[in-house]
């Protein structure tokens, strides 16, 4: 079954093995799977599927015996009666010459009014670190959203993991689904780097910024990597809060 929803829904969570919980597990990465089984779970993965999480593996029944597990979840979303009622601009129509603030698009896509979260980031301190300056609308994404994902599914790191810097890439953004949404840094003024996807080592590029291609996928139904399928209107979960 492990095996059957992987090759579906992408690689899984793991929130119990060996009868051990990872004590990460929070309302916002699958505890509500749990709740069932108490304390008798053996082996809990868990995928994040549109409003749903889905969990397979093993538990003990009341008599101890280990058996086989199927369990279905509601993924809860901030303020649900909001964003089922909140109308959704269309921002990515862009008029010929026009100068488009991507990060002001992304905050009206997701409805997002709360305080920047992490304002005193030092990004001269990371950037000195990496070797390299970040994008300004990348910058920009950290220091309003802070940590979490779009839609509960596009987790944006809190920093680039150069973990492919010998591929060109820089990640800054990831699903549980292993896409991984990267940078090809390539010349000196980062607000020029086109966007790379790897999913499945291939990669495909977008000449676009970090921004604007988050705009793309939550609302776009005819992007490659939409997410606009699966939800009308979009928000920001971010973790801290959520969890």
């Amino acid at each position: 079954m492990t095996e059957l929803l992987g090759n579906r829904y992408g690689a899984p969570r793991t929130l119990v093995l060996d009868g051990f919980t990872d004590p990460t597990v929070d309302e916002s990465r699958g505890a509500a799977l749990l709740v069932p089984f108490e304390d008798r779970a053996v082996t809990i993965r868990a995928w994040a599927y549109v409003d749903q999480w889905i969990g397979t593996g093993t538990a003990r029944d009341t008599e101890g015996a280990e058996r086989p597990v199927l369990v279905v979840a509601r993924r809860e979303v901030p303020d649900p009666l909001v964003a089922a009622h909140r109308e959704v601009p269309e921002p990515l129509a862009v008029a010929p010459g026009e100068t488009v603030d991507w990060m002001e698009r992304l905050r009206r896509i997701t409805g997002w009014t709360q305080p920047a979260q992490r304002p005193d980031v030092d990004w001269v301190e990371v950037e000195s670190r990496l070797g390299t300056a970040l994008p300004s609308d990348y910058k920009r994404m950290v220091e309003t959203f802070g940590e979490g994902a779009f839609d509960g599914f596009l987790d944006l790191n809190q920093e680039p993991w150069a973990d492919l810097r010998e591929d060109g890439l820089l990640i800054w953004a990831g699903t549980e689904h292993e896409d991984l949404y990267c940078w090809k840094a390539d010349g000196d003024d980062p607000d020029r780097w086109p966007v790379v996807v790897r999913s499945l080592d291939d990669d495909v590029l977008f000449d676009c910024q970090a921004a604007e291609f988050v705009c793309h996928i939550l609302i776009d139904p005819h992007h490659p990597f939409t997410m606009a399928r699966y939800f009308d209107t979009h928000w920001f979960m971010n973790h801290r809060q959520s969890g």
